[in-house]
């Protein structure tokens, strides 16, 4: 065993680099979507003058897209192809955000939640797809490091998204012009006025939706163009759907995965989201907010690096265990801790997030059967699903203002906190069982 651990395979082999890079680039492109998304549940909140918890449907919408979808792309991945459902996903990705043209004419909230959710059947697709497609491109003993290594490149498009929403967008929306003491100026606006800042608003928070759309365009071809290679049989449908999902239900460490993946990403999407309004109870704006959002993601960034790194001493197991362990640390003390205290352990969550999605889905396939792979990849993928169902939760929690005593900002963080300790048992349960088997 211990020869086996001290076989270091090539990360990427040099006949896979290119698609590899080609896979990576989708990464960053999904990336740039989360993103720039998660502050608009504030913007939304002013411009449409609703509440924390109704704005909380865009992240509903947004990742309720990856669970209508999920499945449903392992489907066609399984009859096609891979190369096939990075196009259609591609295509899915661009149509959602050409939609924002026609949801800012109409200025309702409900179409820039369907243009979302549209938006998100195409990220589906291509995280059914690249995932397991970078797990598959060489040694199995170096595909959970591998897979890390190409999320690590899923931060610079997040920090691309953020960088667009806190130095394109939220600077520029009128809507959240404040007077002397910090109150919002539109709130007293007359019903004329209101209007015509609307106007204004929701053409800032569409054009870079549209220019997105345009870039994920030229990838289209650019995948269409190139030579793919295909992972085992790219459409083997040897082993039918009843017997897969037979397969992946007595899998437990499969199972667990798809509950600590909900758990993680319902997780994460509330950290991200909710950084903005942390930062609002202590009297930031919105747009200054979101710097701390940028430093949590460089956090997320480097700290993927450094994890992917580590992998190469330390079990991926093990590993998330510890960053499990870590960001539960930091959770309750940004629950426990008023003020800017309490923000920096926020903003620190970051960098124990930086392993758990890649990490979660590495070990959940590991023992997976390849007939299995890419309904297996599908579940993971539609554990996303708990980014649509928590943050409505929190926001719900915000709008109480108050509770116990404590800002009910930092009482909503208890959700998180559930979510890190289920990632820690998984970290934990994993581990276990990798010694068992040694």
């Amino acid at each position: 065993m211990e020869k086996t651990l001290n076989r270091k395979p090539p990360l990427v082999e040099k006949k896979y680099l290119l698609p590899f890079i080609l896979l990576t680039s989708l990464f960053v492109l999904w990336g740039f979507a989360n993103d720039i998304t998660n502050p608009m549940v504030a913007a939304f909140k002013d411009i449409m003058e609703i509440s924390t918890a109704q704005a909380s449907l865009v992240q509903f919408a947004f990742y309720g897209g990856y669970a209508t979808m999920a499945v449903p792309a392992a489907l066609f991945i399984r009859k096609f192809s891979y190369k096939s459902g990075i196009l259609l996903g591609l295509g899915l990705y661009a149509i959602g955000a050409f939609l924002f043209i026609p949801s800012a004419s109409l200025q309702s909230f409900t179409f820039f939640c369907l243009s979302l959710y549209v938006l998100t059947f195409g990220l589906a697709f291509l995280e059914t797809t690249a995932n397991p497609y970078v797990l598959s491109l060489g040694d199995k003993q170096s595909s959970t490091r591998r897979l890390n290594m190409a999320q690590a490149f899923n931060p610079v498009g997040s920090l691309s998204g953020m960088a667009v929403a806190s130095f394109v967008i939220l600077p520029n929306l009128l809507s959240d012009v404040r007077d002397a003491d910090g109150n919002l100026v539109f709130n007293t606006l007359s019903v004329a006025e209101k209007a015509a800042i609307r106007t204004h608003d929701l053409a800032v928070i569409r054009d870079p939706y549209v220019a997105i759309g345009l870039v994920v365009l030229v990838m289209f071809i650019i995948i269409a163009l190139a030579k793919m290679p295909k992972p085992v049989k790219d459409n083997d449908d040897s082993c039918g759907v009843k017997t897969t999902l037979s397969h992946l239900w007595h899998n437990h460490a499969y199972r667990y995965g798809v509950i600590s993946q909900m758990f993680y990403v319902g997780a994460q999407i509330m950290v991200w989201t909710f950084i903005i309004q942390y930062a609002g109870n202590l009297g930031i704006n919105k747009a200054t907010a979101q710097i701390y959002n940028i430093v949590a993601m460089l956090l997320a960034l480097s700290f993927r690096f450094i994890g992917t790194y580590l992998m190469k001493y330390i079990r991926p197991a093990r590993l998330l265990q510890i960053f499990g362990i870590g960001a539960v640390i930091c959770t309750a003390l940004t629950i426990l801790i008023e003020g800017m205290i309490g923000l920096y352990f926020l903003v620190a969550i970051s960098a124990f997030m930086s392993i758990m999605f890649p990490s979660i889905y590495g070990i959940a396939l590991e023992k997976v059967d390849k007939t299995d792979t890419s309904l297996g990849a599908a579940f993971l993928v539609m554990a996303i699903v708990g980014g649509a169902l928590m943050p409505p939760l929190q926001g719900m929690i915000i709008d109480c203002d108050r509770i116990f005593d404590f800002p009910a900002v930092n009482i909503s963080f208890v959700l998180p906190l559930i979510c890190f300790i289920v990632v820690a048992i998984y970290g934990t349960y994993s581990q276990k069982r990798n010694s068992v088997e040694i």
